[in-house]
């Protein structure tokens, strides 16, 4: 199945923000970034999210963009899987509060958002409820 115009561009602002994404996390995990020191770690965390910002920005311009289907399914996914995240993410947090649980840093609830995206999208193939 071929890609539409939309799909593509997708695809392209994808690559280029979660590979920034990547390449900053590297650098800190591999120590290149640990002579950083406020506010240079303050710019750093800025330019991290700001690539996660970018990333949903690509993600609501790639529904803008598709046809009304792609639209309304991608949408409804979105919505879904980011409420889904949320509530799963609150969950921790209150067992963090009241049953001593491990913390779980607060940029996980971002890879959870994607991992709830996906688990749901199967589910989630019809426009109407």
């Amino acid at each position: 199945m071929a890609m539409t115009a939309a799909h593509r561009r997708y695809v392209t602002r994808t690559w280029i923000f979660m590979g920034a994404y990547v390449a900053l996390n590297l650098g800190a995990m591999f120590d290149i970034l640990d002579s950083v020191e406020p506010p240079g770690t303050w710019l750093l965390a800025a330019a991290v999210a700001a690539q996660i910002a970018g990333q949903i920005w690509a993600t609501l311009a790639f529904i803008r963009e598709s046809d009304e289907y792609v639209r309304a399914i991608t949408a409804k996914r979105f919505i879904v899987g980011s409420g889904l995240a949320m509530a799963l993410f609150s969950f921790w947090g209150f067992l963090e509060s009241y049953a001593d649980a491990a913390h779980v840093p607060g940029w996980m609830i971002y890879p959870l958002f994607w991992l709830c995206f996906g688990a749901v999208s199967p589910f989630l193939r019809k426009t109407r409820a």
